[in-house]
């Protein structure tokens, strides 16, 4: 099929909004050939540095050899299993996971995607301590599924009468609107370790161990999310480790699966598993650490968790600050902030339709970025984790020219 036929084939029978959005963006790439950090139209006419990276996806970019060749071999074997009997695949993934894990985290309950996982999370707080009451961040996201929708911003949640009171948002970064907020009927606070649709806002050093002491405190539940943030994005496996606080919960999602086979995990600690052990049953999922996933998952955890891997992402990090300053300075007054933590970056720009422009701009610069959905002044930088630094010189190169057409876009 040629390109155009596929466009009209998915606006009859999948999204006519999105057809329309990406059309009347002059946005009319289809994704074909994707190999390592970069992909093709499918007709061949433009080639992408993907530093979008499906937030987190393609940490390890697309289609790595590795991954794929562990999948090959596991589908010699193996199928997804049934999720009603003992797996020796998801016995050793929860063991990989939680041996990675911070804390006392002892358990993984595994799920097909980020939202059923944060789902999970929110049914465990509220299920052990007995409360309703769930805290989360104004402008964040967790999913678009139930309580992962209800606990996320109105944008998602309001067209969907998804709006509860037993879910109340507070600005991110400020403990004393959690402290107000906490009662006795809090089961849990669920934050990301970056919130990524607020805009990549940096945690203040002291935020999360303030959240950490007011949760325990009031007896109440700390689950962070780490669908985006995890699995080596930020310079550390996870990036709840550089602040000095261990919670009750975490979920781990996109990134885990390697771009290859969906699979998320809601780690927890053997007190919370308690909650379980009158029916194993009361809480399933069908497709959740299906056993092919999982043999790529642990191949995923492998790389992610070595050393020397962390080591090039802060090594890479280093690079890309001093590129990115370097931008900064030479568009001031547009560009104003670099929002930087390892390889997870947001780029704010002075003004709203600026978030927009930049990534209109990025693509014809040869970049994949897109702009925060509740701050669109802030273009999302997400470069795959495996880039050469020769790579990394030509994206700056490229993302210096995206600022230079923004800026003549919007003149």
């Amino acid at each position: 099929m040629n390109k155009d036929d596929i466009f009209q084939l998915f606006g009859r029978h999948v999204s006519s909004g999105k057809v329309q959005f990406f059309r009347e963006a002059g946005l009319d790439f289809i994704f074909g050939r994707r190999e390592g950090v970069r992909i093709y139209d499918i007709d061949g006419s433009r080639e992408l540095y993907d530093c979008h990276c499906n937030g987190g996806v393609f940490n390890l970019g697309h289609r790595h050899p590795e991954l794929v060749e562990a999948l090959r071999q596991a589908l010699e074997r193996y199928d997804i299993g049934n999720h009603h009997f003992v797996s020796e695949q998801r016995a050793r993934l929860a063991a990989q996971l939680t041996g990675l894990a911070p804390g006392d985290l002892q358990y993984a309950i595994f799920a097909s995607g980020g939202g059923e996982a944060i789902d999970t999370a929110i049914k465990i707080a509220r299920g052990a301590t007995g409360r309703r009451q769930i805290i989360s961040a104004k402008g964040g996201y967790h999913g678009h599924t139930g309580y992962a929708l209800a606990a996320g911003d109105a944008k998602f949640r309001d067209p969907f009468l998804a709006a509860s009171p037993d879910f109340t948002q507070v600005p991110f970064n400020d403990p004393e609107a959690i402290e107000a907020a906490l009662s006795a009927e809090t089961a849990a606070v669920i934050m990301e370790t970056i919130p990524a649709t607020i805009g990549m806002l940096q945690p203040d050093e002291g935020y999360f161990r303030a959240v950490r002491e007011l949760c325990t405190r009031n007896g109440t539940l700390l689950i962070i999310d780490e669908v985006q943030s995890g699995l080596g994005r930020t310079g550390t496996l996870w990036a709840i480790e550089q602040f000095d606080c261990e919670p009750d919960i975490m979920v781990t999602a996109k990134g885990l699966s390697g771009g290859l086979y969906p699979i998320a995990a809601t780690l927890i600690s053997a007190e919370l598993e308690k909650l379980f052990h009158r029916d194993p049953f009361v809480h399933i999922s069908t497709f959740g650490g299906a056993e092919l996933g999982c043999v790529v998952a642990s191949k995923v955890l492998e790389i992610s968790a070595s050393a020397d891997f962390l080591a090039q992402v802060q090594q890479l990090s280093v690079f890309f600050s001093s590129g990115l300053e370097k931008i900064r300075l030479a568009a001031s007054p547009h560009l104003q902030e670099i929002r930087q933590r390892g390889l997870m970056t947001g780029l704010k720009f002075a003004h709203p339709d600026l978030g927009p422009a930049m990534a209109r701009a990025c693509f014809e610069a040869g970049l994949l970025c897109v702009f925060s959905g509740n701050d669109t002044s802030v273009l999302q930088f997400l470069p795959p984790l495996i880039i050469s630094e020769e790579e990394a010189a030509e994206i700056l190169q490229r993302l210096g020219n995206a600022i230079a057409l923004a800026q003549d876009m919007l003149s």
